[in-house]
């Protein structure tokens, strides 16, 4: 009997309407396109905008999208993980919100936080329970409304980040599709690096933490920019050793999209000369967190074909990293 393995079905994605320009940024803090653009390669982003619209407001959206576009009866659903940094609430769950909204009756669920790179954690994750025979169908979703966390006023953060969800379908394949391997690490060191201060336990939020806007992200671009491009790069290496993969034998590269740079550095680390093998859409979408990865697949997924070799790779905060091996199913 075959090895099971937990493939994608399938991938769908929503990003809102609004687009916030390089342009408009201008107007807002002291930054413009050049210099937006040369270091980052980000010309826009989207912005959820809405009173009381939450990340599950995105979840939703492209769920459903996923659900039918994959002809999947929703009730069949046995798993639901929301990857996110942004949850509509500390509890319950946004992955429990999403499931009732979509009809996942059936489902159980809970959100991974770990920050940029969730989105691997939670497929690595929601694929062990494909691959155990316990479940056939487990939707993971990587999303977050980083807008919610952001200091329109610190151009450090606001010109990087966008709001997005993406979601995938994992099934059962006996054809040796799908997850083949991964390599994941986390090292709580960085914290002081990339952070948001306040809004846990450690820090409730208060009168004193919001008038001295502890409630946004914080980030050492310089420190976060070394580890990334470092930590990024040897994950996606210690794959392709793990599998005797070369530059060449792999298809595309799928990575976390916070940075131009950090992007073309991983690729190149990893013996990948052909630019058309690096995907990309950072220039439209900026850092959607988790989001990017699916965002990514849902973007591209007309040129994969069955039996591709795909690395995703990823660094986030905190700092958590890694990346995944997996073989294209349809």
């Amino acid at each position: 009997m075959s090895k099971i393995r937990a493939s994608i079905k399938g991938v769908h994605g929503h990003v809102p309407d609004y687009v916030l320009t390089n342009a408009e940024l201008e107007t807002m803090v002291d930054t413009n396109d050049e210099w937006i653009t040369t270091r980052t390669g980000i010309k826009e982003r989207r912005i959820l905008k809405g009173e009381g619209l939450g990340t599950s407001h995105m979840v939703v959206k492209a769920v459903n999208g996923l659900i039918e576009k994959t002809n999947t009866d929703p009730a069949t659903i046995e798993m639901v993980i929301c990857c996110t940094s942004t949850p509509d609430l500390i509890f319950p769950a946004t992955a429990n919100i999403v499931a009732t909204q979509v009809g996942a009756v059936n489902a159980f669920g809970y959100d991974i936080q770990a920050a940029c790179s969730g989105f691997l954690y939670g497929l690595t994750t929601g694929s062990q329970f494909i691959e155990s025979g316990r479940f056939k169908k487990v939707l993971v979703i990587g999303a977050d409304k980083m807008s919610s966390i952001i200091d329109y006023k610190d151009r450090a953060t606001c010109i990087i980040f966008g709001d997005g969800a993406g979601a995938v379908l994992l099934e059962a394949n006996e054809e040796g599709n799908g997850l083949i391997d991964f390599w994941l690490r986390s090292d709580g060191s960085g914290e002081p690096y990339l952070h948001m201060m306040a809004g846990g336990s450690r820090r409730p939020a208060s009168h004193e933490t919001v008038d001295a806007k502890q409630h946004y992200v914080y980030q050492d671009g310089k420190t976060v920019f070394k580890f990334a491009v470092t930590n990024m790069a040897y994950a996606a290496e210690q794959v392709m050793k793990r599998n005797n993969l070369t530059g060449d034998d792999v298809n595309y590269l799928v990575p976390h999209q916070a940075n131009k740079r950090i992007i073309d550095a991983t690729a190149k680390s990893m013996g990948i000369t052909d630019e058309s093998k690096v995907l990309m859409n950072i220039e439209k979408y900026g850092n959607t967190t988790n989001g990017t990865i699916p965002l990514l697949l849902w973007d591209f997924e007309h040129k994969f074909k069955k039996g591709d070799n795909l690395i995703l790779a990823a660094f986030g905060g905190g700092f958590t990293w890694g990346a995944a091996y997996l073989k294209w199913a349809y």
